[in-house]
């Protein structure tokens, strides 16, 4: 974790800006951190130990969209090809970096508004698991992008 965190820190800051090296800043769960994107991907894959639920068996099922907070993680999600395609032509790795944040955070946003496991009904239920494993894997390829990993528990 802590080589994670030193990488994304130095990555997550424009080329043109000044550094500040800060073990706390860096180490925080809190704010635009390797850790804060880490504890969020594992925060997802809990989802489907606790629920057993395995995400393959969600192969094929159709997102439904009913609350706004699954909008905005949807459209995020959407521009995950493009902002890597930037990002590397452009050599502005803090782009890649910021969108991770900002797709760690519409989840956030998402599990506090959208249950996954006590939707409402099944059909509820697996629309926003699948949702929660789109944005585990785009989590996990983005950080691997950034040459950090994904845990599955922290």
């Amino acid at each position: 974790m802590g080589i994670g965190a030193l990488k994304y820190a130095d990555l997550s800051n424009d080329k043109v800006k000044d550094y500040v090296f800060d073990w706390d800043r860096m180490l925080s769960f809190d704010g635009n951190t390797a850790p804060y994107l880490q504890y969020a991907h594992a925060r997802i894959r809990s989802i489907f130990r606790r629920g057993q639920v395995d995400p393959a068996e969600l192969a094929g099922v159709p997102v439904e969209i009913g609350h706004d907070a699954e909008r905005a993680l949807a459209l995020h999600l959407l521009g995950f090809p493009g902002v890597v395609e930037r990002s590397a032509d452009r050599v502005e790795f803090h782009r890649l970096c910021g969108y991770l944040y900002e797709l760690a955070t519409a989840f956030t946003r998402f599990y506090e508004h959208c249950p996954a496991l006590k939707a409402d009904d099944e059909q509820t239920r697996r629309s926003r698991l699948v949702l929660c494993d789109l944005t585990a894997r785009v989590l996990k390829q983005g950080l691997g992008l950034l040459g950090i990993t994904a845990p599955d528990r922290m």
